[in-house]
């Protein structure tokens, strides 16, 4: 390892062992620099590492601190890597969404709360009202999924899933580019979704979720070449 990863494991074990618990600040940077033999530009190469995975945070004039190392903080870099997938790999991510996320919506069925079933409720008849709105539906497709994230009450789920499947958010804008009627059958599924949830059927939720993913896979698996080779940047970002 360079002596900048070195540093980074160092820290790292700290943060593991309880030496430098959530909120603790670091020491001095020229005091931290000379306990782990390095330069201090190399040592602000580690730190800056750190706060990109969301370890650490520099509070400007303050100090640095670690994080609250919380589920959803730290698993945040997860939607920013599949951000970058292409092609097959894309694929790879589809598919573990379809492994995971009707398992956690059955498990949402089981939690959900009346609040939690309300915003997902709220959600779906955004969805409705907006049919012919293809970015102000595909906005509250992706929401109503990460209120049933939520409803699982497991944070690490919801931040894994919420990461994987919102990257698919460009996918489901471009269905509603290029094909027909697919506002209504979007809505159908999420809607089938949320009957299942408000019923407490996590069996049904599960199946529901299963049909609704699987949709979108096998729309991806038949049409990705193509759209690929014809997104342009201006197009992706729209998407995004």
């Amino acid at each position: 390892m360079s002596l900048t990863e070195q540093a980074i494991v160092h820290i790292r074990q700290l943060i593991k062992e309880g030496i430098l618990p959530p909120g603790a600040r670091l020491p001095p940077e020229q005091e931290l620099a000379a306990e782990l033999g390095l330069s201090r530009n190399l040592l602000r190469e580690a730190v800056r590492s750190l706060v990109t995975m969301r370890v650490l945070e520099v509070r400007r004039g303050d100090g640095t601190y670690v994080t609250s190392l919380k589920p959803e903080l730290l698993l945040e870099g997860v939607g920013l890597a599949v951000e970058m997938m292409r092609g097959d790999d894309l694929l790879e991510i589809t598919e573990i969404r379809r492994l995971f996320e009707p398992l956690a919506t059955g498990l949402a069925a089981t939690r959900i709360t009346p609040e939690q079933l309300a915003w997902v409720e709220r959600h779906l008849n955004a969805m409705i009202a907006n049919r012919n709105d293809v970015e102000a539906l595909n906005y509250h497709d992706d929401a109503f999924h990460r209120s049933v994230f939520e409803a699982t009450g497991n944070k690490s789920l919801s931040a894994l899933l919420g990461g994987i499947a919102g990257r698919t958010l460009r996918t489901r804008v471009w269905r509603g580019l290029v094909e027909s009627d697919v506002a209504g059958r979007t809505i159908a599924e999420h809607a089938a979704i949320y009957q299942a949830l408000a019923h407490r059927d996590a069996p049904l939720a599960q199946a529901a979720a299963l049909v609704h993913v699987s949709t979108t896979e096998t729309w991806l698996r038949e049409n990705l070449g193509s759209t690929y080779s014809e997104e342009t940047p201006e197009r992706a970002g729209a998407a995004s």
